[in-house]
């Protein structure tokens, strides 16, 4: 395994101070790695009783304040709130003149670049983009788990060293993304990790109505392998009977959906339609067995 670049002296960030605008469940980890790293953490914000635990666990000791004092003590400031909540965020600490020159502003959001940051920049704050494409709990195992996480990372230019060398800091691993290609890059990430919890979330329901005992213990191995192929052979590891243009198989499957989970049938006929047409284009469903398994996706198995 690649063993990740470490920038050299020059390239590195000072030890720096930190703060937290927005103690959900990225910031205060974000922070306790970068105090793992040698900063140190000296504010976070959040209004919450959950937010305020959440930095009294993983950050000790670190007072709760406004997030305009977050500002004022820190020379860089995680900005992890929702993304809808960025805009006016950025807009109104740039408009109180919480923004101090020289200042490293970081969102963690996967939709936006440093655009989003322009307000702040214009009072004189560096602007960065620093996504983790990682699934938080909100607990100290988050720390762990940035290690070997990619960061999707967007600055100008001038940042760009500063801004790998603290995601590598975190030990993460940075990974660049253009400042137009945000959107599809997050959106790339929701359709694989949000949409899987939905589909194992759903798949463990139907095992339970099956009548298995522990529907975890049975999908984890097949998920498990699953997950693996898909990544070491895209769409080579499809299998199962839409792969296989067993159309009399999935008009049984949505027949049972039907009967005992009609909440799923539109997912499932959305997910085996779009295998179907991958599994068409890569020579895996043969032609002639395409069309009735069609004709059933098409009807809904009726």
């Amino acid at each position: 395994m690649n063993a990740p670049h470490i920038p050299e002296p020059k390239d590195r960030p000072a030890r720096l101070t930190v703060g937290v605008v927005g103690a959900g469940r990225v910031g205060p980890a974000l922070a306790a790695s970068l105090r793992l790293a040698g900063h140190r953490p000296v504010a976070a914000s959040g209004v919450s009783d959950a937010s305020v635990r959440r930095a009294a666990a993983l950050l000790p000791e670190v007072p709760i304040v406004s997030p305009a004092d977050v500002l004022a003590r820190a020379d860089l400031v995680l900005l992890t709130v929702p993304d809808d909540a960025l805009p006016g965020l950025v807009e109104g600490l740039a408009e109180t003149g919480a923004v101090r020159p020289g200042q490293l502003l970081a969102h963690t959001s996967g939709r936006y670049g440093t655009a989003v940051l322009e307000p702040a920049r214009r009072a004189g704050a560096l602007p960065l983009a620093l996504h983790p494409a990682m699934t938080f709990t909100g607990t100290a195992v988050d720390v762990q788990r940035l290690a070997g996480c990619s960061f999707g990372v967007t600055a100008p230019e001038e940042l760009r060293l500063a801004a790998e060398a603290l995601v590598i800091e975190m030990g993460g691993e940075p990974e660049w993304i253009e400042e137009a290609a945000r959107p599809l890059y997050h959106a790339a990430l929701a359709l694989g990790a949000n949409h899987l919890v939905t589909l194992v979330a759903q798949s463990m329901e139907l095992l339970r109505q099956a009548g298995v005992d522990a529907p975890d213990r049975m999908l984890g191995p097949l998920l498990g392998a699953a997950l693996d192929n898909a990544l070491r052979s895209g769409d080579a590891a499809l299998t199962g009977p839409v792969a296989r243009g067993d159309a009399g198989t999935v008009a049984a499957h949505v027949a049972e959906l039907r009967r005992h989970a009609p909440q799923a049938v539109a997912g499932y006929l959305a997910m085996a339609r779009t295998t179907a047409d991958r599994a068409l284009a890569h020579g895996l469903l043969k032609p002639e067995l395409a069309e009735d398994l069609l004709d059933v996706l098409s009807d809904g198995g009726r």
